[in-house]
C-alpha cells in the first residue's frame, strides 16, 4: 500500500486552514446566529457521511480510482465529526437542563 505523502500533507494543511478560520477573531464583524452555525456544522457532518458512503460504494463496485486508504480516511473523518456533533448536542442538552432547573 502506497501512501502519498504530498496529498496527505496538503489535506492536513487544508484542515489547519479551516481550523484557523474558525478561531475567534477580535474586532467587529458580522455576527452569525448560533442556530445558523449549528445548522452549517450538521450539514457539513452530513456531507462527510455522504462522501464516505459514495467512496465505499465506488470501492465496492471496483472503481480503480478509489483506494482503500481513501475510504478508510474518509470513514474516520465522518466518524470523528459525528462523535463531536453528538458531544456538542449532549453539552447543549445538559446546559438546557441546568437552566430549566434554576429557581426563578
Amino acid at each position: 500500500m502506497e501512501i502519498k505523502a504530498a496529498a496527505l500533507l496538503a489535506e492536513m494543511q487544508s484542515m489547519q486552514g479551516e481550523a484557523q478560520n474558525l478561531a475567534p477573531v477580535q474586532g467587529t464583524g458580522p455576527r452569525q446566529d448560533f442556530a445558523e452555525l449549528l445548522g452549517q456544522a450538521v450539514n457539513k457532518v452530513n456531507g462527510l457521511q455522504q462522501t464516505t458512503n459514495e467512496l465505499r460504494t465506488r470501492f465496492e463496485l471496483g472503481d480503480e480510482s478509489v483506494g482503500l486508504e481513501q475510504v478508510m480516511i474518509s470513514a474516520q473523518k465522518s466518524s470523528i465529526a459525528f462523535e463531536a456533533t453528538v458531544q456538542v448536542r449532549n453539552k447543549l442538552v445538559d446546559a438546557y437542563k441546568t437552566i430549566m432547573n434554576m429557581p426563578v
